[in-house]
């Protein structure tokens, strides 16, 4: 009877070990190709048009970013009450119209061309949660979305050098480029699609143990930030300078690193952003093995200070001239991702499980991430319309410098109140 008992409990190990295998890759690689509608335009000069003193390329940036931004405010319903069925409808209708408006973005004057991209933004700004919806509830979520996460680093030097090899290689047109770059990912995502779909849903244990996500309406929604007000608060406080520094890095990285000399070596994106995923998803996948959730809740928010600490200290060094640029770009990638990924994967996930609340994380992941993109299309929009004359690279050390202290004072707050509600709950 023991040797059943044993025999029964490795095949449901090995099963569970598969199944997550499984998930981290199929999510992994379902964001990466996203990443190709999204970011590989960024790397174009645009024949250096510019209007009012403002770059077009800027411009694009822009008028994206405020359909993504606009994206995370409606996807604060849509996510959270997003149901498991018909997944893959959504999904190849967003993808498919993003991928749409980027071939009206190469026929059109370069005037519309902003509408278009917009759209495109609009469109893709949903599939952070409908893919993490897969992964989201397991016990092993934390590696599952640890992977999916860090897919951010490497899609956008991924995409980026597929896109500088069709400029440079093939001669693709500026216009063309981010279409084309799409259309060798169309099949990917196809099967890709078919894959996500073969995820099994959480089990029995999944829900003991992480609580059971659930679709939420209106009122699921209000008792949560009745009760967690504050500390919401805190943490999108926090995320809104994290998204600033992000999104300047993944939206200006061709600027920062052309001024740091390194123009016209196409596979400079890949190489850093490859050991920066690697790197922090060892990291964070150690968590994994932290089993109580309120343990690895409170590791997080350490996790996250750390990061944003690596973050500081380098640009600091880099200010200050006493590291190379290329040194800094690495670090400061990898002290920000630390900071970054963890949000995007795991802490609202471990925050469910350790509160029980009633809901999903994607309606928490895009509160937070509604107002980190408001924040960083005010600060750019700022910087280009006062006409800050710093380069890139001063702008984006400096930048980094305060968003760390103030993110890393923010972070010790947010411990200090989610531990003060723990122990509250715990007394009644």
């Amino acid at each position: 009877m023991s040797l059943a008992v044993e025999q029964h409990k490795r095949k449901l190990f090995s099963k569970q070990f598969e199944t997550t295998l499984f998930a981290a890759l199929v999510t992994f690689l379902s964001y990466t190709v996203v990443y190709a509608y999204r970011k590989p335009f960024t790397i174009a000069s645009y024949y250096n048009i510019e209007w009012f003193g403002i770059k077009y390329q800027t411009w694009l940036i822009i008028c994206q970013g405020i359909g993504y931004m606009l994206s995370k405010f409606f996807g604060i319903r849509f996510i959270s009450e997003l149901k498991r069925l018909g997944r893959w409808k959504t999904s190849f209708i967003l993808v498919g119209t993003s991928w749409l408006s980027l071939f009206f973005f190469a026929i059109v004057p370069p005037l519309f061309g902003l509408f278009f991209l917009m759209i495109n933004g609009f469109c893709l700004g949903f599939m952070w949660g409908v893919v993490f919806s897969y992964a989201e509830g397991r016990r092993s979520t934390d590696f599952i979305g640890s992977v999916m996460a860090v897919s951010f680093i490497f899609a956008g030097g991924f995409t980026r050098s597929v896109g500088k090899w069709l400029l440079i290689e093939w001669n693709v047109a500026e216009k063309w480029m981010p279409f084309v770059t799409g259309s060798l990912f169309v099949i990917p995502f196809a099967v890709l699609l078919f894959l996500l779909e073969r995820i099994p849903a959480p089990d029995a244990d999944d829900i003991a143990n992480r609580a059971e996500r659930v679709t939420m309406n209106n009122g699921d929604r209000k008792l949560i930030f009745q009760y967690f007000g504050k500390g919401i608060f805190l943490v999108t406080f926090v995320y809104i300078f994290l998204t600033v520094i992000r999104d300047l890095r993944d939206n200006f990285m061709t600027q920062i690193w052309s001024e740091l000399g390194y123009n016209t070596d196409f596979s400079i994106y890949t190489k850093t952003e490859t050991i920066t995923t690697i790197t922090v998803l060892i990291l964070v996948s150690f968590l994994v093995f932290v089993q109580k959730n309120i343990q690895a809740f409170r590791f997080i928010h350490f996790f996250i200070f750390l990061g944003l600490l690596l973050t500081g200290i380098t640009s600091f060094l880099f200010i200050a001239g006493f590291i190379p640029g290329a040194v800094w770009m690495q670090f400061v990638g990898m002290g920000l991702y630390m900071a970054y990924i963890p949000f995007n994967c795991i802490f609202f996930e471990r925050m469910i499980a350790a509160f029980h609340l009633k809901g999903n994380a994607g309606f928490l992941m895009y509160v937070a991430d509604a107002f980190g993109y408001f924040g960083s299309m005010l600060v750019m929009v700022m910087k280009e319309v006062l006409h800050v004359s710093n380069g890139w690279v001063l702008f984006y050390s400096s930048a980094s410098l305060w968003c760390a202290v103030i993110g890393a004072g923010g972070m010790l707050f947010s411990l200090f109140y989610f531990n003060r509600k723990f122990y509250k709950n715990q007394s009644i």
